[in-house]
């Protein structure tokens, strides 16, 4: 007869309690079993226990013939079927009551293993045990209690099937990385010849490519490599992208020994398109498996820096996970019996932004050939959206474009003067003194050039970018003033658009020269390219808003709109910004083919030299608002107006 455990034997004393358990488990000697009803429970809970601690001591064991087995063996049996998983052993939990049936007791476990990347395997097994003469409970001991397709010598293991990682998309959302045709370059050691000459030859091409390769291209190991290679083997030299390769087809190709293989691989647009704004897509390195030996394998694809690095979970996906009976092979090795479990991969999401490829090429071209650290970016003014984020030099490096914490100079003029404007203090046409030097307690202040305008319009003072004239007027914004129309403009805000930035930091609460300096964009004011761009295109839309990159995952707590800009005095600002093109400090934008340009240049005094400057220009043109930063760029109109001609042009 069949009986639902627990229960009690006729004529038998009722169950004994806790203290009696507890007796049975840890009793001073080695124990092969509990005796009683209440030790088929203890027994169960002990195997399990023992199952995840490694310590089955204080269980008895049985063959299904009856034959005693030393719970050291079924220990090593149970590592040695786990295989792959041995060192994650799962969860165990009974499940309902113990089944009896005269001597043979059937408990069911519910069995759930934690695998790599998140998944669970889980499933029910029953354990069954033998009550033997003496009165006590022993697990029978076979491979199935682990699954029932386990037998003795066979293995777990895990096999990993990596996800397809989704795209950076663009504005029209498109995948901005797509395959794209590239060239690998070889050399077979048996038709060098000369390798020193063959060498020369090589690193010559290389170097005459346009743009330069960043980094160049190493060849002082290739000597090495080829004579430590098979006579006929293709030993890579390296992989460029079609249009690199044709620059120097006709240099390379008959050269001894090379050869060419075509092929296709996940690329930008350019070498350089967005790098450190997008980062980088390459196989899981050394610190990547140390600090994530959960989520990575080695030959998974793992975004480094920039978005790829900061949506790398969603872009990646979920790996697959498959575990696999392995059986011991006659010939050596194992073969898949059978497949235990399987869970496919989850495809990556894509990451829409709102980069469009024409600006950030225009960008990325205008910035081509400047050897010093720069930054171009660029808005779209009707609704935020960022076009552009080009740094320079070369493909790599830190993406200034966002966060630069930097003196903006004279390009911070544009907020001086909406204030100035905002508050009475001048129109257009006042009439403002430009003296050669202006002291400020005890402090000189001076224009570029040592130049003198003498009396002239506020609006010529702003076109030809007069220091004293806004030192003289720095008193009517008062200590705070500056903060509180550049946070009008956006500067100092919390925004959130899917990528780290610097909002800028406006001085406040300064004294007399702190003012003076604050007003011409010096002191303690520091800003990014980004925030000036966003400052540039609210005054061109006359309300700022925060710039949008990532749209999709929308960004949870973007900035909101600021308050509409006073009519009055944005329209008198313009017409100041489009001077500084026709008749100022940026005239050699005024012959760009399209709209009207509208500026403002910047030469910012890094440190206590005033020979060492950072260059800048911001403006907008139709709906397009940019700003151009050259770190140690000296004059703006010896480096920045020109990248912003560039800019333009290749926008068209």
């Amino acid at each position: 007869m069949s009986l639902s455990y627990p229960y009690r034997r006729p004529g038998t004393p009722p169950r004994r309690g806790l203290a009696a358990l507890a007796v049975c488990v840890v009793a001073a000697v080695a124990l092969v079993g509990c005796s009683g009803d209440d030790g088929l429970d203890v027994s169960v809970d002990a195997f399990l226990a023992g199952w995840r601690s490694g310590d089955l001591d204080e269980v008895g064991f049985v063959e299904p013939t009856g034959a005693r087995v030393p719970a050291a063996t079924v220990t090593e049996e149970i590592k040695k079927l786990s295989g792959d998983l041995a060192a994650t052993p799962p969860t165990l939990e009974r499940v309902g009551d113990v089944e009896v049936t005269k001597n043979l007791a059937t408990a069911r476990v519910d069995i759930r293993w934690a695998l790599p990347g998140g998944a669970t395997w889980a499933y029910q097994r029953p354990v069954r045990l033998r009550q033997n003469s003496g009165d006590q409970w022993q697990v029978i001991w076979e491979p199935e209690v682990l699954h029932e397709q386990l037998a003795k010598g066979d293995r777990l293991a895990l096999r990993r099937t990596a996800a397809p990682r989704a795209g950076v998309l663009d504005g029209a959302g498109q995948p901005i990385v797509t395959p794209r045709p590239v060239v690998r370059i070889g050399v077979q050691p048996s038709q060098a010849g000369d390798v020193k000459a063959l060498v020369g030859r090589l690193d010559a091409a290389f170097k005459a490519i346009r743009p330069p390769i960043s980094p160049p291209v190493d060849l002082t190991d290739l000597p090495q490599r080829l004579s430590a290679a098979d006579p006929d083997a293709f030993v890579e030299v390296v992989t460029l992208r079609d249009e690199a390769y044709r620059q120097i087809r006709s240099r390379i190709y008959d050269l001894p020994g090379t050869t060419f293989r075509a092929e296709k691989l996940d690329l930008a647009p350019t070498r350089e398109f967005a790098r450190a704004l997008l980062g980088t897509v390459d196989q899981a390195q050394a610190d990547d498996l140390a600090a994530h030996p959960d989520r990575y394998a080695k030959g998974d694809l793992v975004g480094h820096g920039g978005l790829q690095g900061r949506y790398d979970e969603r872009l990646r996906g979920a790996p697959g996970t498959t575990v696999e009976i392995r059986r011991p092979a006659p010939e050596g090795g194992s073969t898949v019996v059978t497949e235990a479990f399987r869970q496919e991969p989850t495809a990556g999401q894509p990451v829409r932004t709102s980069l469009d490829v024409a600006t950030q090429n225009a960008a990325d071209a205008a910035l081509r050939a400047e050897k010093r650290r720069s930054a171009v970016v660029a808005l779209r003014i009707s609704d935020g959206a960022v076009l552009a984020a080009a740094n320079g030099p070369g493909a790599a490096g830190e993406n200034l474009a966002f966060t630069a914490q930097v003196p903006p100079g004279s390009t911070f003029k544009t907020v001086s003067a909406l204030g100035l404007l905002d508050r009475g203090a001048v129109t257009p046409q006042t009439v403002v003194d430009c003296p050669k030097t202006r002291a400020v307690d005890g402090r000189s202040f001076k224009n570029s050039d040592d130049f003198v305008l003498g009396k002239v319009p506020f609006r010529t003072d702003f076109a030809k970018s007069c220091n004293t004239a806004f030192v003289g007027l720095a008193p009517q914004l008062g200590p705070d003033g500056l903060a509180v129309t550049g946070r009008t403009l956006g500067l100092e805000g919390r925004w959130d658009l899917g990528a780290d930035v610097f909002t800028g930091k406006v001085s406040t609460g300064g004294g007399p020269t702190e003012q003076a300096a604050a007003a011409i964009g010096q002191g303690t004011t520091v800003v990014s390219p980004l925030a000036m761009a966003g400052v540039t295109a609210a005054v061109a839309r006359g309300r700022w808003e925060q710039p949008k990159l990532v749209l999709d995952p929308a960004p949870a707590a973007p900035a909101g709109a600021g308050p509409p800009l006073k009519a009055e005095s944005v329209a008198g600002l313009k017409t100041m910004m489009r001077e500084v093109v026709t008749a100022g400090t940026g005239r050699t934008l005024a012959d760009v083919p399209g709209d009207p340009v509208y500026g403002k240049t910047g030469t910012a005094e890094y440190d206590n030299d005033p020979t060492h400057t950072h260059a800048w220009f911001v403006g907008w043109r139709g709906d397009v608002a940019f700003a151009v930063f050259v770190e140690q760029g000296g004059s703006s109109t010896a480096s920045a107006v020109p990248i912003a001609e560039r800019f333009l042009r290749a926008l068209g």
